[in-house]
């Protein structure tokens, strides 16, 4: 069974996706706010509709259906969640700006600033042509979100149009219905989820189930079909004795229960690798209770009624989820030793744990416990840390899907007070969750009081305490290990703004250098010179130049030589290259100067450097093959030399050719130790039944170092060769 759900095939003949619910004209939904709204603001929604219908005349939707009715449709959808007329409002009027000739400005004349800006936030971008169509998409989520952070009705109007789409999706070409179906499952239904509005999660996580995957949804559904109808009376079963037990114990409580949904059965089976009859809580029961304190007598209640099963017990009550969802679940041994799910929870937490962020507008009173509207706000407020610290727009919705990864675990902080994480979150994301400065700045933790590297993974219950040092900063190997989007986002903008300071700080170094043979420098360079060059090159100010020089995406040689004047391109030869003294390297300049994995150059080797765009220098050996295809561009080309006093340790590769013998390898070892060098990595190859190769790759400080390192090796029994590597 489990291979014919995860095998892909051709979807069976017939509609699976759910029928298409009756269409919404404008007469009905003005009907239904008098339900909430004022007269007054109903007229107002009127208005918005008799624009957008005049602004769609015309346009129709694939079906053939007025396009109008589309926008009304959302906007019924947006009025089960009480939403106030502005939000209804720019519902109706979404599409306009991005399919009309009304620009944002006509909107905000005629309704106000406020719709206009909801409007706009939910608009695509159609002004910009982006390269790849995974681009554009992104750059709007992007667009999107980043609004949203200011209205939280920007994406509640979204969801309500993927909604309204998935629901009419069947109309589309099936590769088209396959690539919404993907972002629905990846990007609309997780931000549903996390903003707590599980019944508009959980319907585009079936439709979109339907249109992606259909035969695999059709057997499935087969399956479920097949057990319920072996198991037909034991949802009546449970209900009538959960109901009888609480009436016994005195407890007013309504008893629900139902099947779970296919998506959410399907995801158990694929990602725990389980076949069909392994899924346990297929059956799931709902008692909703007037208060806090009747939950867990009802707890006590059905665990004398049916044993649970031990390790199954969550309390999210004490502990709410990050969208707010509070409830105790609990797994039981049912009739027949079926399992099923009990949740138990107030008439409150099933407001929030149905509508979320949209119980705002639902309901007037508060939800007990933790607000999810604060909640979002946190959430929401991330985002804006995200986006100040992507690149771009696809590396932003990069770290927005992390972020939406459903699996929690729980972790205090010395204080008591709770983080919620992603399953696979280590000590570095809960630093950061915390504050994005002391994530910069830890060097280790204590996990309940004892001491952890930065990358341990955390499990819920553990106290974590961040040990920081005044001088540390982040690691670009640690984003090898984060799972959370804000410590991605946080970790790649200070490496960005370091590796700037240090292109910078390279760029003069090297203009001074290339100026140093006209007997100048930048400081004397006349600011006329520096101002005309920084025009001619569209560029803002000299530190952008000294970053640009630095990264090695404008040669020091041609910049010189357009600032004294002369008449030459940056993307032509330079000719001969100035006379200045040799650029002297230490070993300490960072991220902007690298060293060639091809020939290794450690101090005290001949050495010259090539310009790498983006990267700064990379240097090499003199009489590196890489070097010479190169031979037709000297102009980035660049003199090096060792400053007299390199620090730091400098990799090299080193192969030892030894005969085959018991603790030959330790024995190196313990010599390349003796020498104060650290081994970074070994790869052997035998090259008869009776010798092996074993290249080292080795830390040493200079040549003497690595000379002193191989007369050791010399003198370890069975050692037959030993040379310095050049690949």
């Amino acid at each position: 069974m489990i291979q014919a759900l995860l095998s892909p095939a051709l979807p069976p003949v017939g509609d699976l996706a759910p029928v298409e619910k009756p269409r919404f004209q404008v007469e009905d939904l003005c009907v239904y706010l008098e339900s909430y709204l004022t007269p007054e603001q109903i007229r107002e929604v009127y208005r918005a509709y008799q624009l957008g219908a005049e602004a769609h005349a015309g346009q129709t939707r694939k079906s053939g259906e007025p396009y109008i009715e589309h926008p009304v449709a959302v906007a019924r959808i947006l009025a089960g969640m009480r939403m106030d007329y502005k939000g209804l409002m720019a519902a109706i009027l979404h599409d306009v700006i991005e399919d009309t000739g009304h620009s944002r400005e006509s909107v905000a004349a005629l309704f106000g600033e406020e719709i206009a800006e909801l409007v706009d936030g939910v608009s695509k971008l159609t002004r910009f042509d982006f390269p790849t169509k995974a681009e554009n998409q992104a750059a709007n989520l992007q667009k999107m979100l980043l609004a949203m952070t200011k209205d939280i009705r920007v994406i509640l109007i979204k969801l309500a149009d993927r909604l309204h789409n998935m629901r009419t999706l069947g109309i589309m070409a099936p590769e088209k219905r396959r690539r919404i179906s993907r972002e629905t499952l990846e990007i609309y239904a997780p931000i549903a989820n996390r903003l707590g509005i599980r019944w508009i999660g959980a319907e585009l996580e079936e439709l979109a189930f339907a249109h992606r995957w259909p035969w695999r949804r059709f057997l499935l559904q087969r399956a479920v079909e097949r057990a319920r109808g072996s198991r037909k009376a034991l949802v009546t079963d449970v209900e009538t004795a959960l109901r009888d037990r609480m009436s016994q114990a005195g407890i007013q409580a309504e008893v629900v229960g139902r099947q779970k949904n296919l998506f959410g059965i399907y995801c158990k089976m694929r990602n725990k690798q389980r076949a069909f009859e392994e899924v346990v809580d297929v059956f799931a029961f709902r008692i909703v209770v007037d208060a806090i304190d009747t939950c867990y007598r009802v707890l006590g209640v059905v665990h004398n009624l049916y044993k649970p099963i031990p390790g199954r017990f969550k309390d999210y009550i004490a502990i709410p989820k990050n969208n707010g969802y509070q409830s105790l679940h609990t797994l039981l041994f049912g009739p027949q030793g079926v399992p099923i799910e009990i949740q138990i929870r107030t008439l409150e937490m099933q407001h929030v744990a149905e509508s979320g962020i949209a119980a705002h507008w639902m309901y007037k009173s508060g939800a007990e416990g933790v607000s999810p509207q604060a909640l979002a706000g946190d959430w929401l407020r991330s985002l804006v840390e995200m986006q100040r610290g992507s690149g771009n727009s696809m590396e932003f919705l990069e770290h927005v899907k992390v972020d939406l990864f459903p699996d929690e675990v729980y972790v205090f902080t010395p204080r008591g007070d709770i983080q919620v994480l992603p399953v696979g979150a280590t000590v570095v994301d809960f630093a950061y969750a915390i504050h994005s400065g002391l994530g910069n700045r830890c060097v280790a933790a204590r996990i309940d009081r004892r001491m952890a590297p930065l990358r341990t993974p955390l499990r819920s219950g553990q106290t974590v305490e961040i040990i920081t040092a005044p001088r540390a900063m982040p690691n670009a190997g640690w984003l090898n290990f984060v799972v959370t989007g804000k410590a991605r986002a946080n970790i790649r903008a200070y490496l960005k703004n370091l590796q700037r300071q240090e292109a910078e700080v390279l760029g003069r170094r090297l203009l001074n250098a290339e100026l140093a043979g006209q007997g100048l420098d930048l400081e004397r360079l006349p600011a006329a010179q520096v101002t005309a060059y920084l025009e001619r090159a569209e560029l803002p100010d000299l530190p952008t130049l000294l970053v640009e020089v630095g990264l090695g995406n404008r040669l020091p040689v041609l910049v010189v030589r357009r600032l004294m004047g002369e008449e030459v391109t940056e993307t032509t030869g330079a000719g001969e290259r100035g006379k200045g003294p040799k650029l002297d390297i230490k070993g300490t300049e960072g991220m902007v100067v690298n060293y060639g994995r091809c020939c290794r150059p450690i101090p005290g080797d001949p050495i010259a450097g090539l310009f790498s765009p983006g990267k700064g220098i990379v240097v090499h050996r003199q009489g590196c093959r890489n070097l010479g295809d190169f031979q037709r561009h000297k102009d980035q080309w660049l003199d090096l030399e060792w400053s007299s006093e390199p620090s730091g340790d400098f990799f090299t590769e080193i192969r030892v050719d030894v005969g085959n013998q018991r603790g030959v390898l330790a024995s190196l070892a313990a010599a390349i130790a003796e020498l104060g060098s650290n081994i970074e990595n070994i790869q052997s190859r035998e090259r008869d039944g009776h010798n092996t190769s074993l290249d080292f790759l080795v830390t040493v400080r200079d040549r003497p170092h690595l000379a002193r390192l191989m007369r050791r090796l010399r003198q370890v029994p069975r050692v037959m060769r030993i040379q310095r590597l050049m690949r």
